[in-house]
């Protein structure tokens, strides 16, 4: 049997590929859009994909497996567990509790895991070459490792409303039936690590067993004492908040992603092309450092440095229907941060450009705190929940930047607006899009909450 985890550091998303090589085929479980790096492995291994398949609608990218099936000609495989309202909607063939997708030795056979969403999957390996038995249970959102998937998205970022409840209850019962009867030495492979929104306090570690979850996870005793109401409170007290970019996932995994298709290469802009672009109504994309950004920028550009949280704020802070265009440092770069912008659903690139020359700039300073009137002005505060309570400046507005642009009418305009996070990054980002969008009041507060409070709260 060959396994391997193929894993995407910005979203903490990991897919696999799993072969039969005495066939030469294989499965891919979860797979993102840009799916060459599957073909490519595939390729290298010897291997055919014949069949791709996912644990559930995701919330937190789009997914890739219309696009593999496309490419490939495999099969596609999609619960059809779960509500009505949250089935997948384009064609597939359905997955029950026990169905199985057979290559060769290796089989993934179905376990219905509700509780992070209704219509959710885990999938049991077994290579038969050496055992009948499960060996693997590829485990999506249900059992992280150290944590358990959340149950409040539905509410968070689809428009539901206390579905968090039934969520948790079927969380419990799914760990219940069909987690705690499997062999210790099941390993435990999830679809998140460390840094996912899809769960509270997620394990660096890639993988897990069974029986190490069952003795230590937190939630071990309440399975044990049977206290399903202790469980409900625990699973979810302190969730994250979940970015607004989450419901329109949803929806589009459930509909269908659109394909990419035969992509042609990404169009190389002169300074005239990006002026006339601008002009138009295009956007543009600086993915230069903070720093860069701030000693000079074309005005109403997008703050989204190029590092390791760019697809994350590309779905926070762009809308997929406008148009865009990237400052990029070299052609590679530019190719590279296109294919993570399709994470998130952000098709629409008119090209890119790699120098400011010939372009009107301006300075994006950031203000210190010691130059400020905080209590006179809207102090926003684009941090999270849990970083907002651990504490804060006084009267502060709490608005985690990954909601800021569907909650632009929170903000008002007839009067200084003093942005902040912890350390001056999300900010930077946070305020690059409000001015974007027209404000002309806002101020970032340099260094966050780190530098004012030894200011303001000294």
């Amino acid at each position: 049997m060959f396994f391997k985890r193929l894993y995407d550091t910005d979203l903490a998303q990991a897919s696999y590929l799993i072969g039969c090589q005495q066939n030469g085929t294989a499965v891919v479980v979860d797979p993102v859009r840009d799916v060459q790096r599957y073909l490519d492995l595939a390729r290298q291994e010897g291997l055919k994909i014949v069949a791709v398949t996912e644990t559930h609608i995701h919330a937190d990218y789009l997914s890739g497996s219309r696009e593999l099936t496309a490419r490939t000609g495999a099969a596609l495989y999609l619960s059809d567990e779960g509500a009505a309202e949250w089935q997948y909607a384009f064609a597939h063939e359905g997955l029950h509790d026990g169905s199985e997708i057979r290559l060769g030795n290796v089989v993934l056979r179905a376990v219905h895991t509700p509780g992070h969403t209704p219509e959710h999957l885990s999938f049991l390996l077994i290579d038969g070459a050496r055992t009948p038995e499960p060996v693997i249970m590829l485990t999506g959102d249900f059992v992280f490792v150290g944590e358990l998937g959340r149950p409040d998205l539905l509410d968070e970022a689809a428009g539901g409303e206390d579905t968090r409840f039934a969520g948790a209850q079927q969380m419990f019962q799914s760990l219940r039936q069909k987690f705690q009867p499997l062999e210790d030495y099941v390993q435990i492979w999830p679809g998140h690590g460390s840094g996912s929104a899809c769960g509270k306090a997620l394990g660096a570690v890639e993988n897990t067993t069974v029986g190490y979850e069952r003795h230590f996870a937190w939630w071990a005793d309440d399975l044990a004492d049977q206290d399903e109401a202790t469980f409900t409170d625990a699973l979810l007290e302190g969730q994250p908040d979940a970015p607004s970019y989450y419901g329109r996932m949803k929806r589009q995994n459930k509909a269908g992603p659109a394909l990419l298709g035969d992509v042609q290469p990404l169009t190389a802009l002169s300074s005239q092309d990006v002026q006339a672009a601008l002009e138009s109504g295009t956007r543009l994309i600086d993915t230069r450092t903070r720093e860069a950004y701030q000693a000079g920028a074309v005005p109403g550009s997008l703050h989204l440095p190029a590092g390791k949280t760019f697809e994350t704020w590309s779905g926070w802070l762009l809308d997929p229907s406008k148009e865009y265009l990237l400052l990029a440092s070299t052609p590679h770069q530019a190719d590279e941060l296109r294919r993570r912008l399709w994470m998130t659903g952000i098709d629409h690139l008119t090209g890119f450009f790699t120098s400011l020359d010939g372009l009107k700039i301006q300075r994006q300073p950031a203000t210190p705190a010691a130059n400020l009137d905080l209590k006179r002005a809207f102090v926003l505060d684009v941090r999270a929940k849990s970083e907002y309570e651990a504490g804060h400046l006084e009267g502060a507005t709490q608005l985690h930047a990954g909601r800021l642009i569907h909650n632009l009418g929170r903000i008002p305009r007839d009067r200084p607006v003093i942005v902040h996070c912890q350390g001056g990054a999300r900010s930077a980002a946070a305020v690059s899009l409000l001015r974007a969008e027209g404000f002309d009041n806002i101020i970032d507060l340099e260094g966050g909450y780190a530098a004012a409070k030894s200011t303001v709260l000294a």
